[in-house]
């Protein structure tokens, strides 16, 4: 409100919505880090799965890992968003009703996930599970906070945007694509949906997707608040302002092209691995700017370390921010991804990063930030000491343990004897080793649970000793800027940029001639621009400039971000499903092109991916020799056509399932399935005897059918029509099989239908489109 000086105003900050998400994060930290340790004690002891269909590894993991992300992380950064954002600007939030909408549909959100993935209703897709009812609630959240953000930044007290605020906006706006483009999907129930991506356009929008979800929603913000947090709890300035502007655009620009790397040696196309490999190794340089200009912001502070617990935090945090950054980009290398990718030793690189840059991030916030909202000091710094060293020993045992786990699992898989064949050929054998490994693992996650406990106590006893502050301030009213928005878009660096930009994609897409005069073209047009807009003379540089307009400044992070996207996604995304077919046509080799799932084989897919399988095993064989020799013929592309959600996976806790069909007989994944140990001694998977016991809608078959066929799957209306007809011969010839072996089993039931899908896999040459007639005849055998 006004005061009675009409060029000044009196700003009252709104920290409870603050302190709202402050308390959510520390108690949905405690349940994700829980949630933890019971899917860590799952994978030492499978008898930890209680043989409970909620309770199993495959649907509690997808909740640890959103839990981890979207509650106990998300509602860290909402908390410094808020916290930060109003001092910044000097200015309340624009309304308090946006924020409440926020915080309580963040929560629902959250509980309606608790909810729903342990029921096994999932997308089937990392970090992207929830089901599209909840994701539209997530967009609609996020606007929510968009509006609120945006809206506060129009009525700011403060000229410029401090660089946190970039990273805010980056993140508000990069999540809204990324969230949106990935999710696009054609619902054929409240609770299911497919993907309209299929196959490898799939895979490459799902981890353009899920590595910018890293990017954008666990490293974005979180440096935001560490350039607004750590320079207030050292009480230094930043060090180097120019370092963070390199910092911001360059991260900002590098990071979304990095996807592809999760995807290296599959059967993505080459060119986009190579874009994502190349662009990965390119962040190295932007990261540790980053880092060390948090690092060195603590010059002159380093004495708090013995002191400060916050200090301690934060100093550990951005540490481990360069290690994981660090490792990131090697694990893009194609040769150090061949032996690492499906091992432990991305599991530790992840928790790396979780635990100790998001984790301790969140602690160091929570340590400084409570004792601010409640007026008081922290309840115990010896005991935040003690939080500090038990959480610091779980992640270093965490890691160190999946390391040496991963490394071992990589060399052990590749191991080839004198005569180039498998010196292990049996998978279990490197499982079985593995398992100290696991419980040390399990050890440190305890540790590190411990050490949040004792945070949690800390917290709350700082709470009960305070009381909600209210904070006001006199402000002075903000001049208009008088700035230009096109201007400022069609200035010179943005402009030299572009064309320093655009030289290499169109001499990607340009002929011989055409590009080395493009080139020649390009390079006169740089050079001629930064002659032009060195000589002037400004009374403010540019990027000043920009920052006291947060119109532009948001564009121009838009573009930044929608480059990458676009030329990545968008020539795999328009490719036709014929296209792969073609090539095989043009060589006379249909052996590796997909047909369509048979409604028993549809419905077996989707247990698959509700049981969580694809968290365990994967269905994508590289390249390699010993892949080869271990799994069978290496995967093609147009294997691949009809699949949605793709399932090429990310870890093997067991082995690749691509070409398991036709290996072992109907009996044994029937055997298998109720108990792995009866025919693979030493195995960790759960026991999956309810699925004897639940049994398939088929009615619900037929709409599944249909909305793949407006996917581009060609099933023909009569195949829709006898969906369920189909399914039960099928189905029938399944349990005929397994009744010569004395198993009954009811044709309807989900084991029936998941063991047809595992049976239907790689199985070697077929016709493009048989008619489904043909494929329940085949079925079972």
């Amino acid at each position: 409100m006004e005061s009675a000086n009409s060029m000044t105003q009196r700003v009252e900050y709104d920290d409870h919505v603050v302190r709202a998400f402050t308390l959510a994060t520390t108690i949905w930290g405690a349940v994700g880090l829980l949630l933890g340790v019971i899917i860590a004690t799952q994978l030492s002891f499978w008898q930890a799965n209680l043989d409970t269909s909620w309770l199993q590894f495959g649907r509690l993991r997808p909740l640890h890992t959103n839990g981890a992300i979207f509650a106990w992380v998300g509602n860290m950064i909402f908390a410094g968003v808020y916290y930060s954002t109003q001092r910044l600007l000097k200015a309340r939030m624009a309304s308090d009703l946006l924020s409440w909408i926020h915080f309580w549909g963040w929560q629902l959100i959250i509980v309606a996930a608790a909810i729903t993935l342990p029921m096994g209703l999932t997308q089937g897709k990392e970090y992207a599970e929830l089901i599209w009812p909840i994701d539209i609630a997530v967009v609609v959240v996020w606007v929510v906070f968009a509006i609120n953000f945006f809206w506060t930044l129009a009525r700011r007290n403060e000229r410029n945007l401090y660089v946190a605020l970039w990273f805010y906006i980056a993140t508000i706006v990069t999540v809204a694509v990324l969230y949106i483009v990935n999710n696009l999907q054609l619902p054929t129930s409240w609770t299911h949906s497919y993907s309209i991506f299929m196959g490898v356009q799939d895979a490459l929008v799902q981890w353009w997707y899920g590595h910018n979800a890293v990017a954008f929603f666990l490293t974005t913000p979180v440096l935001g608040i560490m350039y607004y947090f750590l320079p207030k709890a050292a009480e230094r300035p930043v060090y180097s302002y120019r370092l963070s502007i390199v910092h911001f655009w360059t991260l900002v620009f590098i990071y979304i092209w990095a996807g592809p790397h999760h995807l290296l040696n599959t059967a993505l196309p080459d060119w986009a691995q190579t874009l994502g490999m190349v662009f990965s190794v390119m962040l190295w340089a932007p990261s540790w700017g980053g880092m060390l200009n948090g690092l060195l912001t603590l010059r002159g502070a380093w004495d708090k370390l013995r002191t400060d617990p916050v200090i301690k935090f934060f100093a550990v945090a951005v540490t481990f921010y360069g290690m994981a950054t660090f490792e990131g980009p090697l694990l893009a290398i194609k040769s150090v991804n061949a032996l690492g990718h499906y091992t432990d030793w991305i599991i530790g690189h992840v928790h790396a990063g979780t635990l100790g840059w998001n984790g301790f991030m969140t602690a160091g916030l929570l340590y400084w930030l409570v004792p601010r909202l409640w007026g008081t000091k922290l309840h115990s710094k010896r005991l935040a000491d003690a939080h500090f060293w038990i959480g610091t020993f779980g992640i270093l045992l965490y890691v160190s343990s999946m390391w040496i786990s991963g490394v071992s699992q990589g060399l052990f898989w590749q191991a080839l004897d004198a005569e180039g064949f498998l010196k292990f050929p049996d998978f279990i054998e490197g499982l079985t080793a593995s398992h100290f490994m696991y419980q040390m693992r399990l050890v440190g996650g305890i540790a590190y649970l411990s050490g949040y406990l004792m945070l949690m106590f800390n917290v709350f006893a700082t709470i009960r000793a305070g009381s909600p502050q209210k904070v006001t301030i006199e402000v002075a009213a903000l001049p208009p800027t008088g700035l230009s928005f096109w201007r400022l878009i069609f200035s010179g660096p943005v402009l030299v940029s572009a064309l320093v930009i655009g030289a290499p994609i169109l001499l990607g897409i340009s002929g011989v001639i055409t590009g080395i005069v493009a080139l020649v073209l390009l390079e006169v047009l740089v050079i001629g621009l930064v002659l032009h807009y060195g000589s002037r003379r400004e009374e403010r540089s540019w990027h000043d400039m920009i920052e006291a307009h947060p119109l532009a400044f948001t564009v121009l992070v838009l573009v930044a971000i929608l480059i990458g996207g676009m030329v990545e996604i968008i020539p795999t995304v328009v490719a036709t499903k014929d296209a792969p077919v073609q090539a095989m046509a043009d060589t006379g080799n249909y052996d590796f092109v997909q047909r369509p799932y048979s409604p028993l084989e549809l419905e077996g897919r989707d247990i698959y991916v509700s049981e969580g399988c694809y968290v365990c095993h994967s269905q994508m064989i590289r390249p390699f020799r010993h892949e080869t020799l271990r799994y069978g013929e290496y995967s093609r592309l147009a294997e691949f056509i009809y699949d949605t959600p793709f399932q090429w996976g990310s870890k093997r806790t067991g082995p690749d399932l691509h070409r398991v069909g036709g290996k072992y007989a109907n009996v044994w994944h029937y055997l298998h399935l109720n108990d792995a140990r009866s025919t693979s001694p030493g195995s960790n998977m759960p026991r999956y005897n309810h699925l004897s016991r639940e049994h398939v809608d088929f009615s619900h078959t037929r709409t599944k059918m249909q909305a793949l066929r407006k996917l581009g799957v060609p099933y023909t209306n009569d195949d829709c029509e006898a969906a369920e007809t189909t399914a039960l011969s099928q189905a029938q010839l399944v349990i005929d099989d397994l009744s010569t072996q004395d198993v009954v089993l009811d044709p309807n039931s989900k084991m029936t239908a998941l063991i047809a899908y595992l049976q239907r896999l790689g199985r070697g040459p077929q016709p493009i489109a048989p008619s489904l007639e043909e494929l329940s005849q085949a079925g079972g055998h």
